[in-house]
């Protein structure tokens, strides 16, 4: 196979990759449930007036499956904390005792449960989407190698061999979003 044909492969793998990543982490962002500290991921905090993620100025634990502490580095930023939380949306009142932050995850109703998996089937299309996308470009960009010393047959080579790596892309993307589905319709 031609080097500049296999350039194309293997930037359009590194993209899909960075794309499965991307899906992962927003999956990882819809809670099923179960309390965890990648709820509170890409939750800022106005610390000293700088924007700075919860994670870097606070230290995020799970005592049990329905409890999330927050425990600021320093108590003065106990309240800007508690802000961002409630601006965050993410659904769970927090709770400040002075000390620390907790917040306790609700247990879903069977409705929450279905709204959920909506959201998940909607993130895992938007992966899907993206990966067929990155598919798109890495043909054009192969089919416009042809005037570059390049023959019919291993642009065709080149378009299967994108379209074998799209599929495999695809069925990560819906093993994520099946595991994510069954984790929260898991009572």
């Amino acid at each position: 196979m031609n080097d500049l044909i296999k350039k194309q492969l293997q930037d359009a793998q590194v993209s899909m990759d960075k794309a499965i990543l991307h899906c992962e982490s927003e999956l990882t962002k819809i809670r099923a449930g179960k309390a965890s500290a990648g709820m509170l991921d890409g939750i800022v905090v106005d610390y000293y007036g700088s924007a700075t993620a919860l994670s870097q100025v606070a230290s995020i634990n799970t005592p049990d499956a329905r409890t999330l502490i927050v425990q600021p580095w320093e108590k003065n930023m106990l309240v800007p904390i508690e802000r961002a939380i409630m601006e965050a949306n993410i659904g769970i009142n927090p709770q400040n005792d002075g000390v620390v932050i907790r917040l306790v995850v609700p247990p879903l109703t069977e409705e929450r449960r279905k709204d959920l998996v909506k959201k998940v089937k909607e993130e895992a299309e938007r992966g899907r989407i993206t990966v067929r996308n990155i598919r798109k470009d890495a043909n054009e960009k192969i089919k416009k190698l042809k005037g570059e010393s390049v023959s019919d047959d291993e642009i065709k080579t080149g378009e299967t061999e994108v379209q074998k790596i799209t599929d495999a892309y695809i069925i990560k993307v819906d093993k994520h979003a099946e595991l994510k589905e069954k984790d929260i319709m898991t009572v």
